[in-house]
C-alpha cells in the first residue's frame, strides 16, 4: 500500500482525469491542479511527496513553476509534457527537474519513473555507503566494490561515479556533469565525458556495451540506477 501524495499540475482535463485514475489505481493519493498558481498554492499546503507538472500552462510557463518551486521544495518533480526538444528537457532537467517525461507516455514507464523518483526522496539523508545488486559504493572510504570486488578507480572516474550515485535515478545532463566534474570551462566538452564514463563502464558494468548502472538519456546526459 503507498501512502505517497502526488500532485498533477496539467491543465487538460483527459491528462488529469487518466493520471488520477492511473495513480488511484496503483494506490497513490491525487491532488489535481489546472494552473501554475493553483499548483503551487497546493504544493504549499499539502507538501505532496512528488509533483508532476506540465510545461504548457495556461498563465505561467512549467518552467517558470519548476523555478520558483525549487527556491523552497525538496522533493521529487517529474516534468510531463509534449514539449520534446532537447532544450526544453535539459533546461528542465538543469532547473531541478527529476526527471521528464513526454506525452504520450506508456503508463508502465511513468509508474517505474515515479518509483523511482520517490526513492530519491527517500535518500535525502545521504547513507555513506550506495547499494546496487552489483555495486557498492562506499562516500566515506571513497572505494567502490563489485560483486564484493575492489574496483580501482582515477580519482576523476570516481568523483564521476560517486556524482552520479549521489543522484540516483535522476537524470544529469552533460552540462551539469561536466561544470560539477571539471568546471565551468569544460561544459561544452561533452565527448571527454563520453570516454569517461565508457572507461567507467568496462570497470564496473558486466557488459559495457549494454549498461545496466550507468544509463545514456540520449543528447541529455546519464542516469544511475
Amino acid at each position: 500500500m503507498n501512502n505517497a501524495e502526488i500532485l498533477v499540475i496539467d491543465d487538460e482535463p483527459q491528462i488529469r482525469k487518466l493520471l488520477k485514475i492511473t495513480l488511484e489505481s496503483n494506490d497513490y493519493k491525487v491532488v489535481l491542479a489546472e494552473t501554475g498558481t493553483e499548483g503551487v498554492h497546493l504544493v504549499a499546503n499539502h507538501t505532496p511527496d512528488l509533483v508532476i507538472l506540465d510545461l504548457g500552462l495556461p498563465d505561467k510557463s512549467g518552467h517558470l513553476i519548476l523555478k520558483d518551486l525549487r527556491e523552497w521544495y525538496d522533493k521529487s518533480i517529474i516534468i510531463l509534457s509534449v514539449q520534446d526538444s532537447e532544450a526544453d528537457i535539459i533546461k528542465a532537467l538543469d532547473n531541478g527537474a527529476t526527471d521528464y517525461l513526454t506525452k504520450p507516455f506508456r503508463t508502465g514507464e511513468l509508474l517505474a519513473r515515479i518509483r523511482a523518483s520517490l526513492r530519491i526522496n527517500q535518500n535525502t539523508d545521504l547513507q555513506p555507503i550506495i547499494s546496487t545488486v552489483e555495486l557498492e559504493i562506499d562516500l566515506s572510504s571513497r572505494t567502490v566494490s563489485r560483486n564484493n570486488i575492489p574496483v580501482k578507480l582515477t580519482a576523476t572516474e570516481y568523483n564521476l561515479v560517486a556524482l552520479l550515485a549521489k543522484n540516483q535515478g535522476r537524470v544529469l545532463t552533460h552540462q551539469f556533469l561536466l561544470k560539477e566534474i571539471w568546471g565551468f570551462g569544460s561544459q561544452n566538452e561533452t565527448q571527454y565525458l563520453r570516454v569517461f564514463i565508457a572507461q567507467l563502464r568496462k570497470k564496473l558494468e558486466e557488459n559495457p556495451n549494454s549498461p545496466i548502472h550507468i544509463i545514456t538519456e540520449s543528447g541529455v546526459g546519464y542516469r544511475f540506477v
